[in-house]
């Protein structure tokens, strides 16, 4: 069995933490992951709900801990991947918060100001990744601790899509929405983790085989931003949002504003419905004996869900339903949602004076996204003028893990930003496409009206099909504005080589899974056929039949359907 070095309550801290607070407890001897694994020499950490074999969990509750005999399967799968585990860390505690304050071995402090509230309640475990403690660690996300901490601290938060990571052995907050989350200081290190953590476990009810499609936002990408906003009067957040948006856009993003409403109300679900009858029973049996040994204003959350009947459950889980399929209309008109972290930061004493009204603003951005089965990532956007961290989080669809990473990868490289409270670079960027699941494609090009941002390009991105480059075609072809088409297209025409011109166009790569269905929806006078490229390659793509030519005009000169919009005021 290994022994903790201190108990909870007395745990480590460092300079930066001005105080005494227990944020994590050292083993005597880490575990050792195996030396030849892709994650040999990096120390981890993992929240107290997470098991390892031989250590103490408490979910921050002494009457409730015990002593595993088994590792969590996440653990596991690190440790056999190489990774060293040194320690537990404290969370809210039975992980029922987003500021970190509510632990009886006391609130972990923020990383750059002792005086604010790290976030929860995977406080600990976004610590010690921001003070360099550790290179990782494990949190757990129901409501969004895995982001929260994150953004408070200038880390990143990896929240995957729900299933991806096994839950065996992590004591539950809200089982059909909890989530192992993962805290690093770079996109790249959270990343190359998921890449190991992740993974089907049959003996879990909720996990999932989820394959991970490579990056699909290459230059073009239109982001969602909420249209209402609230910042709870904290201006340095709402400006440092507008710098993030800019940022964005300078990636290539375009902004597109979405109703927040279905979102909003999908969030208060989880605590103002029968959903929250999940987080009592998932600690039934020892709640009902030991209420008194849960803390204030956990108890009286738990308690609440005793209160719904079976049909009270029935009609939020309906209500819920309605709410997603509003909520989904969005990803027809964006590929990513963007959204603050947190709205603002607060005093560790403030928050203790008014618990429920505080913790509950800080989830404002976070409690809808597993509800609704999304992964996000929360990546650092500044520093605010006060000296504390802002950060975003990236929102999209279960299985855009990896669009995700590569978005907020390029997103965080450009912010010029250090990792957490170290100082330390971000060091080299990851190929997030190498760590993709592959099935069989094929490029394809498009010239019209399904290039990025045009009004049928979303028949390709339904698809899975990612922008791969724009380029021109060999100097061998004509284009023309096809008269009476809605939406407006043009048709690409051959004609002998050398008495044509060089036309732009868009080479997307598209599963084959989903080819077929593609080019049925291709109609006359429009085929798929051959395309030369100018680099002497061949692709199949969008060509036009001569006859519907006749009455159209010519429009090669413009080099590209996209300049012959911008002619047109479009």
């Amino acid at each position: 069995m290994v022994q903790a070095s201190k108990q909870q309550g007395q745990g480590t801290g460092d300079a930066a933490s001005g105080g005494a607070a227990a944020w994590i407890t050292r083993l005597e001897s880490p575990l050792a992951g195996s030396p030849q694994g892709p994650l040999a020499g990096l120390r981890f950490a993992a929240k107290d709900n997470i098991d390892a074999a031989g250590v103490r969990t408490t979910a921050a509750c002494e009457a409730f801990a015990y002593v595993p005999e088994t590792h969590a399967v996440v653990v596991q799968r690190l440790l056999d991947a190489g990774a060293d585990l040194a320690g537990k860390t404290n969370l809210d505690q039975f992980a029922c918060g987003l500021n970190g304050t509510r632990s009886p071995w006391g609130p972990v402090p923020n990383a750059f100001d002792p005086a604010y509230v790290s976030g929860g309640s995977s406080a600990g475990s976004a610590y010690v990744v921001a003070t360099g403690q550790v290179d990782f660690s494990l949190g757990t996300d129901t409501a969004g601790s895995g982001r929260v901490p994150a953004g408070l601290n200038n880390i990143v938060g990896l929240k995957p899509s729900k299933g991806l990571i096994s839950a065996r052995g992590v004591v539950p907050a809200a089982q059909s929405v909890d989530v192992v989350s993962i805290f690093s200081g770079t996109v790249a290190g959270a990343a190359r983790v998921l890449q190991q953590a992740r993974g089907f476990d049959a003996d879990d009810p909720f996990s999932r085989k989820l394959a991970l499609p490579p990056p699909r936002w290459g230059e073009g990408f239109r982001f969602g931003v909420p249209d209402v906003l609230e910042f709870h009067g904290d201006d340095l957040s709402r400006q440092a949002f507008a710098a993030a948006l800019r940022g964005l856009q300078a990636l290539g993003g375009t902004p597109v504003t979405i109703p927040y409403a279905p979102l909003a109300q999908a969030a208060n679900l989880l605590y103002d419905s029968a959903l929250v009858a999940e987080r009592y029973a998932a600690i039934r049996g020892f709640f009902d004996a030991h209420e008194g040994e849960v803390i204030e204003p956990v108890r009286s959350i738990i308690a609440g869900g005793r209160r719904f009947l079976a049909a009270d459950w029935v009609d939020a889980s309906l209500r819920l339903r309605q709410l997603g399929r509003q909520a989904d209309r969005m990803w027809q008109d964006i590929d990513v949602l963007v959204v603050p972290t947190a709205p603002t930061h607060y005093r560790i004493d403030a928050m203790q004076a008014n618990p429920v009204v505080l913790n509950r603003n800080l989830g404002a951005y976070t409690n809808f996204v597993n509800l609704l089965d999304y992964g996000a990532l929360s990546v650092p956007a500044s520093m605010r003028s006060d000296g504390l961290p802002f950060g975003i989080t990236l929102i999209a669809p279960a299985g855009m893990d990896w669009s995700l990473t590569d978005l907020g990868q390029r997103f965080h490289l450009a912010s010029g930003l250090t990792q957490g409270a170290t100082g330390r670079p971000l060091g080299e960027a990851l190929d997030m496409d190498s760590l993709a699941d592959r099935e069989p494609s094929l490029p394809v090009a498009v010239v019209g009206a399904h290039l990025s941002g045009m009004p049928l390009n979303g028949q390709l991105r339904e698809r899975g099909a990612r922008l791969l480059r724009t380029t021109r075609t060999a100097p061998d072809y004509r284009l023309v504005a096809l008269p009476a088409t809605q939406p407006p297209k043009p048709g690409l025409i051959r004609c002998e080589a050398g008495t044509g011109t060089s036309i732009e166009v868009e080479i997307w790569d598209m599963p084959l899974t989903h080819y077929g269905s593609f080019v049925s929806l291709v109609a006359a006078p429009l085929s798929i056929g051959w395309l030369r490229l100018e680099d002497g390659s061949q692709v199949q793509g969008f060509l036009c039949e001569h006859w519907a030519t006749r009455d159209a005009q010519d429009i090669s000169s413009h080099g590209g359907w996209r300049a012959y919009l911008k002619t047109l005021g479009r």
